[in-house]
């Protein structure tokens, strides 16, 4: 019982880490740093970070000794290198997906970000339609529709007081779009790997397409001691290093199920945090909204609950 505690104490931790992070890039912006500066230093900095954690991790681990080793080669039967590069292209989707969800916190209020990049829920069960052939149940079918309700309500598109740039809200759903994919990708891509190498390799593939797009021309001009490396830091610690860890953790002591449930905890901790740090204006028919998409990704895994 103790155990199961933990992992989704820890898997609800990892959803607030990642919950914060819009009000963190507005922050920045709003001391007048740019969407590629902050896309740029988190990246770095967070791949930084997972490659040194790794290699203490590597190096003070105990050898595996030569029947393990023969083990291991058996069970891969895909050569080492092309495991890596392809985790390395995964990591191409995380980091679009920083760059458009950035852009579209830029453009619109905090709160209705998260809601955009929330449409994975229902992205994804088309995802595996289309190109898993895994037909989806009614339930999921039902949830959809109830999470697209409930997602109209909390972006306030009722509410007459409010008006959404159309820019920020097409870059939230590309971004809930790049988001489906890599989940869809990269659970089934490098899984033999140690999994802060698989961390590592990714948050240098989403590094790679960030700097591609916007070139690090920030490292010449601005001093180690300044504020967007402070706040890079930040961005990259409770956005690249601590959830992927606290989920590798706390998921498989709970399962799945739970932790669907659990990890959902991002959303009410972003408009939360929008409203209280941020003061935007929340209305209360979008705190409804929020209530009925978290009932929604609850619901369906009920069942499996109390199983």
């Amino acid at each position: 019982m103790k155990d199961k505690f933990l992992g989704g104490f820890l898997v609800f931790l990892g959803a607030c880490s990642f919950g914060v992070l819009s009000s963190i890039v507005k922050t920045a912006y709003k001391t007048g740093y740019t969407l590629g500066e902050v896309t740029g230093v988190q990246c770095f900095l967070g791949m930084l970070m997972l490659w040194s954690l790794h290699l203490i991790v590597k190096t003070t681990r105990k050898p595996k000794t030569t029947t393990d080793n023969a083990l291991s080669n058996s069970a891969t039967k895909i050569p080492q290198p092309t495991k890596k590069w392809k985790v390395f292209a995964v990591g191409l989707f995380p980091g679009l997906v920083g760059i458009c969800y950035y852009q579209c916190v830029q453009l619109v209020p905090a709160s209705i970000a998260i809601i955009l990049l929330m449409q994975y829920l229902w992205i994804s069960v088309i995802i595996d339609f289309v190109i898993f052939k895994n037909k989806p149940s009614i339930t999921q079918l039902i949830t959809v529709i109830v999470i697209i309700f409930g997602s109209s309500l909390a972006a306030g598109i009722f509410n007459q007081d409010i008006s959404l740039n159309l820019t920020g809200c097409f870059f939230g759903f590309l971004a809930a779009l790049m988001y489906s994919l890599f989940i869809s990708s990269s659970s089934n891509i490098g899984n033999e790997l140690p999994k802060l190498e698989k961390s590592a390799l990714m948050i240098t593939g989403a590094c790679f397409i960030t700097f591609l797009i916007f070139p690090p021309l920030f490292f010449f001009k601005l001093d180690i001691s300044d504020k967007l490396y402070q706040l890079g830091f930040l961005l990259a610690l409770l956005g690249t290093v601590l959830p992927p860890f606290l989920f590798s953790i706390g998921i498989p002591r709970i399962g799945i199920s739970l932790s669907a449930i659990l990890s959902a905890a991002e959303l009410p901790v972003a408009v939360t945090c929008s409203f209280f740090y941020l003061h935007e204006s929340v209305y209360f028919n979008q705190w409804v909204g929020v209530i009925i998409i978290l009932l929604a990704i609850a619901l369906p895994n009920l069942k499996n609950i109390k199983k």
